[in-house]
């Protein structure tokens, strides 16, 4: 199914992924996407708020149906991650990292996320609503410290209609080979763009605490952590670097 075969755009909306997931319940197809100008109970992951003046970010999510079982979504984010940093870089001057397991950076700030929402029978996916907010032009007073958005950061206005064209083009793309793949892509393409690779990282997890060297991610899109020389897979949990960045390969006892 071609992704934005549909796409509703609203003014205000309280969340598009809530629109989404009502218009899928509905029996909505598969490449329905949701746009609004403005969220006004937008949300990021972990029951964070998301925020922007109206007109100043593209917000929108996609409905999918992905023919897989539910335990082979997990690197879905991971794929559309990418797909987010390729749409940005084709309409502005800029490199975008990715910090796992759902953030695009630019120069070490937030620019975009993703937030997945899953809804599953037993062995069987029966929609999966993607969130995508991406920072336009929102200025650095309605941002918290650690974010950015494309005009901050390289003084570029992208059209909103622009990037959406392209993110639709990019994610087409992704999810079409994750498709092909069984929900076990290469992520090798997200390894290429992440940070905090072979350095020593902290995660925090309903106030419990990691801290280790990252070694990357495993088929599952788990982070993989270096503690004490044991090997400690992460589903889930906030992702900072730690106080002393290494070298790569180096070891924890060094």
């Amino acid at each position: 199914m071609r992704l934005g075969h549909i796409i509703l755009n609203q003014t205000v909306t309280t969340s598009t992924m809530d629109d989404a997931e009502r218009l899928a319940v509905a029996g909505a197809e598969e490449g329905l996407i949701v746009v609004a100008d403005e969220q006004t109970a937008g949300r990021g992951r972990a029951g964070r708020s998301w925020h922007a003046p109206p007109g100043t970010a593209l917000l929108c999510s996609v409905l999918l149906r992905p023919p897989l079982p539910p335990d082979r979504l997990s690197t879905l984010p991971l794929i559309a991650g990418v797909a987010v940093a390729e749409a940005i870089e084709d309409c502005a001057p800029v490199t975008c990292r990715l910090k796992w397991p759902n953030d695009i950076w630019i120069e070490e700030k937030k620019i975009a996320g993703i937030l997945m929402k899953a809804t599953t029978s037993g062995e069987r996916t029966e929609r999966v609503i993607l969130g995508i907010g991406i920072n336009l032009s929102t200025g650095p007073e309605d941002l918290p410290q650690a974010a950015t958005s494309i005009s901050g950061a390289c003084g570029v206005t992208v059209p909103r209609a622009h990037l959406l064209e392209s993110l639709i083009t990019r994610l087409q793309f992704r999810y079409d080979r994750f498709l092909g793949d069984e929900g076990r892509p290469d992520l090798n393409v997200w390894l290429n763009r992440t940070v905090y690779l072979d350095e020593v990282v902290a995660i925090e997890d309903d106030g419990n605490a990691v801290v280790g060297r990252m070694c990357g991610v495993d088929g599952d899109g788990a982070l993989l952590l270096d503690v004490d020389g044991m090997l400690r897979r992460i589903v889930a949990g906030d992702l900072s670097r730690g106080p002393v960045p290494l070298t790569p390969h180096a070891r924890l006892d060094e």
